[in-house]
């Protein structure tokens, strides 16, 4: 009888069992009880990947043994690889150890580097010897016949391994996102670069259009045309959804701005990079090392003022700027030595606006103040200068001799210059209540609901070029560091255009607990001593006090 209800009981348990794991098989559901939500995929994400209709498949590089802290962003890669492999069954993930085998290791490093995935030269010296190890901290995802790469590892010239590891685990469902992005959605917004009053050639912004290539619908579009027919250019011109003024050097009649005013109240969106003096590094590499900056009047004064700002004919110096490389010492001695120059700010960013959280340093050269003026359109600051700036007008000599005098810090004592500003809402026409320079079909005296981001220096958006072949945008080639210039210009037209969502899955925020390494070190035979020796003393105090107990009942 015993035996028989044990044989029931067994076989009820086994039958629970099955019945559990077929129920968990088709009600699997995974619970996030982070406070973050770090494992909580966007609305967004799940979108891209729900309708595939072909294998996504993801190459990840980041494999192998690694410090700890790369172990953390290895950790988390998985995770929300996982994430997103809930969402679909087109998902396949390799993930590759391009260092592991010898025999390929200097071949693999070579054919990454050349697709473009700048390997991380990591540096450690905590065992008391210095070593450095090779890290890949990116992926290739591949869809139908197109690939992107993913960086996994948001790199920063100003914060430490651990910040970045910190940023980069934040932006880690963005970066998978975007990604995907490019490679699922077809393009449907335009977007026109202005021609015809001296903007920048397309060899010095090819790494801006390449950047948005992927996501939008590019076009060149001329001004030259409203001498002849204004109607019919302001009629083509409503057909893109962003304008881009990439540093005009001519000025703009008004049947021009009578055009780019109206299409303004047509809802089109505008990205300014414009500036109220003339001054570039390049005129001071001469024989006497000067430039004399003067003012540059585009004949816009008057339609900035009416949308809410003007750009200042003045410079900002600061004294939180990036380095120019310069040749110190005399004849074969001669040495180039990165120098501080103040008329490069690196601008702050705003981590309360979705288009700069979390973005690195911007890169200015020679840029102008920005005021804002009181009128009903919403406005707000995206970039600034440091609070130890000061302005120095216009013209005025400029002489690299200057960058080897100490600078006076008591007079950089203006606080922080706005160098970008975003406005949104209802903008009033430049040309209500005016003469008009031509006649409108349908004018408008007031815009809808639209966006306009007005950036102070044509630079930022200028990508160096190297033996006619344009170079990364951000990255300064001589000092050998990267800025966030080509990051801001993306969300800021990603933001402009209503591309939102991936914004806001880059404005996410994750705090992630990192050890200290100091008190790891201070404390490290406590540690050890509790975490080895405490569980044995625990395991021999039980197994005697067993014993005991059990010769006291059976004796």
């Amino acid at each position: 009888m015993k035996n028989k209800k044990t044989i029931i009981y067994i076989i009820l348990v086994f039958v629970g069992l099955i019945t559990v794991n077929l129920i968990a098989n088709k009600a699997y559901q995974r619970f996030d009880l982070t406070k973050d939500n770090r494992y909580t995929l966007s609305d967004t994400s799940k979108s891209l990947i729900t309708d595939l209709d072909s294998p996504l498949i993801i190459d990840v590089f980041l494999e192998g043994d690694f410090p700890s802290e790369f172990r953390l962003l290895q950790t988390e890669v998985k995770q929300i690889i996982e994430e997103f492999q809930l969402e679909t069954d087109q998902l396949f993930i390799n993930y590759i150890n391009p260092i592991e085998d010898e025999s390929t290791r200097e071949r693999n490093i070579d054919e990454l580097t050349k697709s473009g995935l700048e390997p991380y030269i990591n540096t450690d010296n905590s065992t008391g010897k210095v070593t450095k190890e090779i890290i890949f901290p990116w992926a290739f995802a591949s869809y139908k016949d197109e690939m992107v790469k993913i960086p996994l590892l948001k790199r920063s010239i100003t914060q430490g391994l651990r910040e970045q590891i910190n940023n980069s685990v934040q932006s880690l469902e963005y970066a998978f996102a975007d990604g995907f992005s490019k490679l699922v959605n077809s393009k449907s917004k335009k977007i026109a670069i202005l021609k015809g009053n001296g903007e920048l050639d397309d060899i010095y912004i090819a790494d801006f259009l390449k950047t948005m290539q992927p996501y939008y619908n590019l076009g060149q579009f001329t001004l030259d045309s409203v001498a002849s027919n204004p109607q019919g250019t302001l009629d083509n011109i409503k057909q893109y959804d962003l304008i881009v003024a990439a540093k005009p050097s001519q000025p703009f009649t008004e049947n021009e701005k009578l055009v780019l005013d109206q299409y303004t109240m047509s809802g089109g969106k505008s990205l300014w990079l414009t500036e109220s003096v003339v001054m570039d590094t390049d005129s001071l590499y001469n024989d006497a090392g000067t430039g004399v900056s003067i003012m540059r009047d585009l004949q816009l004064n008057d339609f900035f003022f009416k949308y809410g700002f003007r750009v200042n004919p003045s410079l900002v110096k600061d004294m939180y700027s990036a380095p120019i490389m310069l040749a110190i010492g005399e004849g074969s001695q001669a040495q180039m030595q990165p120098i501080q120059w103040q008329y490069s700010p690196l601008a702050t960013s705003n981590p309360n606006s979705s288009i700069t959280k979390n973005l690195n340093l911007v890169k200015f050269d020679f840029a102008s103040p920005i005021d804002t003026l009181k009128n009903g359109v919403k406005k707000t600051v995206l970039l600034e200068s440091s609070p130890k700036s000061k302005l120095e007008g216009a013209p005025k000599t400029i002489s690299l001799a200057d960058v080897t005098k100490a600078p006076d810090e008591a007079t950089y004592n203006l606080g922080p210059q706005k160098l970008a500003v975003l406005l949104e809402g209802e903008f009033e026409s430049v040309y209500d209540k005016r003469v008009l320079p031509f006649k409108v079909n349908n004018f408008k005296a007031k815009s809808n609901a639209t966006k306009m981001v007005i950036i102070s220096d044509g630079d930022v958006i200028r990508n160096e070029v190297i033996r006619n072949r344009p170079q990364e945008l951000g990255f300064d080639q001589l000092t050998g560091k990267a800025f966030g210039n080509k990051e801001f210009l993306l969300n800021t037209v990603n933001y402009l255009l209503d591309d939102t969502g991936l914004i806001n899955i880059r404005a996410k925020e994750i705090n992630i607990a990192f050890l200290d390494s100091e008190k790891i070190k201070d404390n490290k035979g406590k540690w050890q001593l509790i975490n080895i020796a405490l569980p044995l003393a625990i395991l021999a105090l039980f197994g005697f006090a067993f014993n005991y107990f059990r010769k006291k009942k059976y004796t």
